[in-house]
Parts: structure tokens; sequence; C-alpha cells
């Protein structure tokens, strides 16, 4: 087995230990205490991050200056990660137009993240990575490492909205709106 696979593997264990501890311990994962988890960044300037995308190129968030950014966290082994995926290419669709970057960041494989991507006609950028997606999950209030998780970022950087689970039409599309 390969390092990167072992790396993969590792961090897949250590988000299904996550969401299993996180269950048990928190009822509801959008709502957290003050100061803690994904609620503590809203009104909050958007962490800065650099990733590599899937076809080897490191892209920062910087290069989204001006525009609403929604970031998915995702994994090509995660069921509703999956399942709202066309949704979400539909929405990039439909509003980058308005001025809208949709970027998927996927704790994976670059090859299996980029297969998926192509499989299922994902037009936007997709971020690949293990540790280093993870931590920037972590900063963007994602502290169990649970997927799916997304986070909207305003046209001036602040984050605006924050969402852990399979994302709903409905919401993102009102979330959107108030921002574009």
């Amino acid at each position: 087995m390969s390092r990167a696979w072992l790396y993969v593997l590792v961090a897949a264990l250590a988000l299904g230990a996550g969401a299993l501890v996180s269950t048990w311990l928190r009822p509801d994962p959008n709502t957290t205490a003050a100061g803690a988890g994904p609620t503590a960044l809203l009104g909050q300037p958007a962490p800065p991050f650099t990733l590599g995308n899937s076809e080897g190129r490191r892209v920062s968030l910087d290069e989204f200056s001006g525009r609403v950014v929604l970031i998915n966290f995702w994994a090509t082994w995660c069921a509703p990660c999956r399942k709202e995926m066309p949704m979400l290419q539909a929405v990039h669709e439909e509003f980058e137009s308005q001025g809208l970057s949709l970027l998927g960041i996927a704790l994976d494989d670059v090859q299996r993240a980029r297969d998926f991507a192509d499989q299922f006609g994902i037009g936007y950028p997709i971020l690949v990575g293990a540790g280093d997606v993870m931590a920037t999950g972590v900063a963007y209030g994602n502290e169990a490492g649970l997927l799916p998780y997304s986070v909207l970022i305003d046209r001036q950087g602040v984050v605006r909205w924050t969402y852990l689970g399979e994302l709903k039409e409905g919401e993102l599309r009102r979330q959107l709106q108030a921002l574009l």
C-alpha cells in the first residue's frame, strides 16, 4: 500500500471515529455553544487557505476575492456528499454569472476525486488533500471532521452561513439569494 493511500485510510478512519463520537456528544452539530464550532465563524473573516486542486495547481481563497464563495467539504466515499453533488453543480451553473464561486474541498485521493468529478460532470474547482484538508475544515469550524460540511462567504470575505450535513436546495438558494 502506498504512503498516500495509507494517509487517506487513516484520515477516513479518523473521520469515522469523529462522526461516532460527535453523534454521541452533540445532538445537533449545527447548534453549538458560542465560541465553538461552526457558528463561531459567523460574521468573522474567512480563514485563508491554499490547497492543491485535482490538476496539481495550488489554489488560494484569495483568488475568489469580491465573489460570493460556497465551500463544500466532501469525499467520494461519503454517501450524502455524493447525493448533493448534482444539485451543487446545478447551483454552480445557475449562479456563477451572478458572482458565485463554488469550491469543492475533497478529503480524498487526487485521482479518485478527479474521476468522481469527471463522472458527475462537476465544473467547479475541486481542491484535494488529507491532513491539509482536515486542518482547513477545523479552521472553518468543523471540529468533528464530519462530512459534508458547507460554508458560505460573502463578497467582503465574511462567513455568513455554515451547514453540517447534506444541503437542502431550498435553504441553500435562500442563503445565496441574500448575498448575490
